[in-house]
């Protein structure tokens, strides 16, 4: 009994553990690179919703002016809010309420390390499931020092849900809790808040393991199922599905519709998955967001409806996914992939996780566009492979097995710092992309409030967007709009006609902005729209 004890509590303070170190390194890296500013679209759409949601509120309302705002991965109409899934929005304005967002991802760093390192208690020996909470921290693609936890959109949050399902489906089967069931259930929702179509794909083959085992030779009694496993997972699933059913129909008006679908009807000229067919084309209001849409998305569309294409994008973007995922711990994974491939084969927790890993592949193909975050659900499996082969390689040769344990988590360290090194130095390549945020910085400074007018030329690359806006655009220090023709200007300026008016004109990138006060022509004629309330 005493033994039980002593195990249960390693276990505990081993996820503590992991969870606490990685906070730590996350502030260490934060301090000694720098708070680091938003750059990509999903980005700055992410922090509206985090700033919605620090507010108060779940959506904005729409705004009278605002096709001048129209921009990426935003939507404005029924309401003015981010189009995606609010998990990471939340995340964020838990930071931003306590003094920045950063703070939010570094929370979900911290969580997702000490998740995954539980749930691989499940899966493992706990002492090799703290050596897999202690690899997920150090790892260079989404460890303390990774772009996960130095921006704004990273995947820590589905990969938290994701790990969350597997332990728990893990201990449930082994022995039936309600506790367990609360995990899988709370797994289930953080996915459906983060990743939707990924987070369904990696809950249908655990699904189906857990219906084999509640329906095996070795199943629990019905009430005992029905007690501890089958009415908590319904009932949070419930509670969930109700929250974010809530969510939907105030933010796009139907709570069967998400706002990513409200936006993809107003601005997507491809289709999400690769057998769909192509949507009418949208009316654009703005050549950049028009280009955007037909240079990326509907590139990657169509490339991916031929054979060839499709074969060369999926095995690129499998490539790179597992590049990235296994990194310098590829290295257990080919030293040992006999061993691994045996047990896949042999145990059937083995084919369990394998095919799983592979359905979950399988799903991720058929959709247009691949992203490393994408993966996030499936990141605790990859975790078990890497663990379980630096396991079996330790068992068949121990004197090599030691001097691989102690050899990688170095190595990895020297890969993040080699890293953060390149990252500290190609700040200066990187300053088109942080113009924006320094003369936010000093308009912020200034006295009075601001409308900044941007009007790009034919050379500007729309990966460089500076029209995004906060959550109160009314009530903001600075707004940004984008410039739509001298009649349209002059509405805007009478709406916003106490504030100091700019004109921002960029075309090459790597060019000094140009920022000039706006020659207001006489617009006192142009009758000016009902002003909305700041609330």
């Amino acid at each position: 009994m005493g033994n039980l004890l002593s195990h249960s509590r390693f276990k505990i303070l081993s996820v503590l553990l992991i969870g606490v170190s990685a906070f730590v390194g996350c502030v260490a890296m934060g301090l000694l690179m720098g708070i680091p500013e938003p750059r990509v679209h999903d980005e700055f759409s992410y922090l509206l919703a985090a700033d919605t949601f620090a507010h108060g509120r779940l959506t904005n309302p729409t705004h009278p002016m605002w096709v001048h705002f129209e921009t990426m991965h935003v939507i404005h109409q029924p309401t003015y809010m981010s189009k995606y899934p609010p998990a990471q929005g939340l995340v964020l304005a838990l930071g931003q309420t306590i003094g920045h967002p950063i703070i939010g991802v570094w929370l979900a760093i911290a969580f997702m390390c000490a998740v995954i390192c539980w749930m691989l208690q499940a899966w493992l020996p706990y002492r090799w499931a703290l050596l897999g909470g202690l690899i997920v921290i150090v790892h260079p693609s989404f460890g303390v020092g990774s772009t996960w936890a130095r921006s704004y959109w990273g995947g820590a949050v589905a990969a938290s849900g994701g790990a969350l399902l597997l332990g728990g489906a893990r201990y449930l089967m082994r022995q039936p809790q309600v506790g367990y069931s609360l995990a899988v259930g709370l797994g289930l929702v953080i996915l459906a808040f983060s990743r939707p179509y990924e987070g369904l794909v990696l809950s249908v083959p655990v699904g189906f393991g857990m219906l084999v085992w509640l329906l095996g030779k070795n199943r629990p009694s019905f009430g005992l199922a029905f007690r501890r496993v089958i009415f908590p997972i319904v009932a949070v699933v419930l509670v969930g599905a109700s929250a974010l059913g809530f969510y939907n129909y105030r933010v796009a008006g139907h709570p069967f519709r998400l706002p990513y679908l409200v936006h993809e009807d107003a601005y997507n000229m491809s289709a999400y998955f690769i057998w769909q067919s192509l949507p009418p084309k949208p009316n654009y209001r703005h050549p950049v967001i028009e280009k955007y849409h037909e240079d990326w998305e509907l590139k990657s569309y169509l490339e991916r409806r031929s054979l060839t294409g499709f074969i060369r994008s999926t095995v690129a973007a499998m490539a790179m996914y597992a590049v990235l995922s296994g990194s310098v711990f590829w290295i257990p994974l080919i030293g040992s992939a006999r061993s691994l491939i045996a047990w896949f084969w042999n145990n059937r927790w083995g084919r369990l996780a394998i095919l799983t890993y592979g359905f979950f592949v399988l799903g991720l193909v058929m959709e247009t566009y691949s992203m490393f975050y994408y993966w996030a659900p499936v990141l605790a499996l990859n975790i078990l492979f890497i663990v379980q082969g630096a396991r079996f390689w330790f068992l068949r040769d121990q004197q090599i097995g030691k001097r691989m344990l102690y050899f990688l988590p170095p190595l990895a360290l020297a890969v993040v710092a080699a890293n953060s090194y390149q990252t500290i130095k190609s700040l200066r390549d990187m300053a088109p992309q942080l113009q924006r945020a320094r003369l936010l910085t000093q308009l912020k400074r200034q006295n009075g409030r601001h409308i900044v007018i941007v009007n790009y030329g034919p050379n500007h690359s729309y990966d460089r967007e500076w029209v995004y806006n906060e959550a109160d655009i009314d009530g903001s220090k600075v707004v940004w709009a984008r410039d739509m023709g001298l009649a349209e200007n002059c509405k805007l300026i009478d709406y916003f006609k106490d504030r100091v008016t700019w004109f921002l004109e960029i075309d090459h990138d790597e060019d000094p902005v140009k920022l000039a006060p706006f020659p207001k022509p006489s617009c006192h004629s142009t009758p000016s729209p009902h002003k909305m309330s700041s609330g």
